[in-house]
C-alpha cells in the first residue's frame, strides 16, 4: 500500500528553519554548481581550432598561405611561358622600348630582357617558398638540438650553448645573414639558404630552452624521475614533445621573416646569380635599373613579398593567440 507525504493544512505554520538548514543549502547548492559533468573534455587543439576558425585575422592569413603554397607547386604547369626565354626581344629598343608593356598574351608586359614578367612572377613563388622553407627547417632543426641540449643539462652546457646565442643575437640578422652569405666563394641559392637558417637558430634554442627549463618541475616529470627514469628517456618523451608548441608557432612568424631576408639578400646580389631560375628579391634588385621610368618592374615582386610574409604573420599571430592562454581570447 503506497502511502503520499502529507502535505501541511492551509494556515498550518511551517516549522522555524534551524541555525545551519540555511547554511547547509548553500553548500548543497555550491557543491551542485561546481559538479563535474560526463561529457568529454576538449583538448587544447581541438578547443584552439574552435576559436581559430571564427577568427577573421587568422582566416585571411591562412587563405594567402594556402594560395601561395598552391600557386608555388603548380607554378610550372600555370605560367603562360617559360621564364628563361625572351620571346619579347624583338621588340626591345634601347631608346624607345627598353622595356615592352602589357600587349595581347603578356598581361603585365616583358623586363629588360624581354622575358614574360608575369610568368616569371609566378614561377618565381616556387623558388621563394623553396628558400624560406629550408632555412626554416635548417634553423629549426638546429635551434631544437642546442635548446635541448641548453634545457636537458645544466651547468657548463647551458652556459656556453647560451653565451653563443647571445652572441649571435646581439648582432642585427639581416647583417648577420648578410657576413655569412660574403664569406662563400660564390653566390647561390644554397648559401642564400644557409645563411638564413643560421640566424634562425639563436631563435629558436632560446625558445626552446625556455620553455624545456618550464617543464623540469611539471608533475610528470618529477614522477618520472623518482620511478628511476633515465634522464634521455624523461628528455625525449616527456620534456622535449611539450616543449615544442611555441616552437612551432614561432616557425610560422618565423617563415615571414626568411622570406623578406631572403629577398633583401637577393637583392644585394648574394642570391642565386643564374636569373633563370627566377626570385622575387632577385627580380627586385634586376629592377632598380629602370626604377624611375618603369617602376613597376619592383612594384609587382614587391607587393608579392608584402602579401606572402602578412599572410605568415597574420596566421603566426593568430595561432600565438590562440594556444597561449595568457592571450587566448
Amino acid at each position: 500500500m503506497s502511502t503520499t507525504p502529507s502535505t501541511p493544512e492551509p494556515g498550518t505554520p511551517r516549522p522555524t528553519p534551524r541555525p545551519g538548514d540555511r547554511k547547509r543549502a548553500r553548500i548543497d547548492a555550491l557543491a551542485e554548481a561546481g559538479a563535474v559533468s560526463d561529457s568529454p573534455g576538449t583538448s587544447l587543439i581541438a578547443s584552439a581550432w574552435k576559436r581559430l576558425r571564427r577568427n577573421p585575422v587568422f582566416l585571411v592569413g591562412l587563405a594567402i598561405t594556402v594560395a601561395f603554397v598552391v600557386l608555388a607547386v603548380i607554378a610550372p604547369w600555370i605560367a603562360p611561358h617559360d621564364p628563361a626565354d625572351n620571346p619579347l626581344v624583338d621588340k626591345l629598343s634601347k631608346q624607345s622600348n627598353p622595356v615592352p608593356g602589357p600587349e595581347p598574351g603578356f598581361p603585365l608586359g616583358a623586363d629588360g630582357d624581354g622575358r614574360d614578367l608575369l610568368s616569371r612572377l609566378i614561377v618565381g613563388a616556387r623558388q621563394t617558398l623553396v628558400v624560406g622553407v629550408m632555412a626554416t627547417l635548417i634553423g629549426l632543426g638546429g635551434g631544437v638540438v642546442l635548446g635541448t641540449l641548453a634545457g636537458a643539462f645544466s651547468g657548463w652546457v647551458d652556459s656556453v650553448i647560451m653565451r653563443a646565442v647571445d652572441v649571435m643575437l646581439s648582432i642585427p640578422s639581416l647583417l648577420l645573414a648578410f657576413s655569412i652569405s660574403a664569406l662563400a666563394a660564390r653566390p647561390s641559392q644554397w648559401t642564400l639558404i644557409v645563411a638564413i637558417a643560421i640566424v634562425q637558430i639563436p631563435i629558436f634554442a632560446r625558445l626552446l630552452r625556455g620553455s624545456m627549463l618550464a617543464q623540469r618541475s611539471k608533475d610528470h616529470v618529477l614522477a618520472a624521475r623518482a620511478l628511476g627514469v633515465k634522464r634521455s628517456a624523461i628528455v625525449l618523451r616527456h620534456m622535449l614533445p611539450n616543449s615544442l608548441g611555441p616552437v612551432i608557432v614561432q616557425a610560422t612568424l618565423v617563415l615571414a621573416t626568411a622570406i623578406i631576408d631572403a629577398a633583401a639578400l637577393s637583392f644585394l646580389g648574394l642570391g642565386n646569380p643564374d636569373d633563370r631560375s627566377p626570385e622575387w628579391g632577385q627580380m627586385l634588385g634586376a629592377s632598380q635599373t629602370y626604377f624611375y621610368d618603369y617602376p613597376h618592374l619592383a612594384f609587382y615582386p614587391a607587393i608579392c613579398i608584402i602579401v606572402v610574409a602578412l599572410g605568415f604573420t597574420l596566421m603566426g599571430e593568430s595561432l600565438r593567440e590562440a594556444l597561449d592562454p595568457k592571450t587566448r581570447r
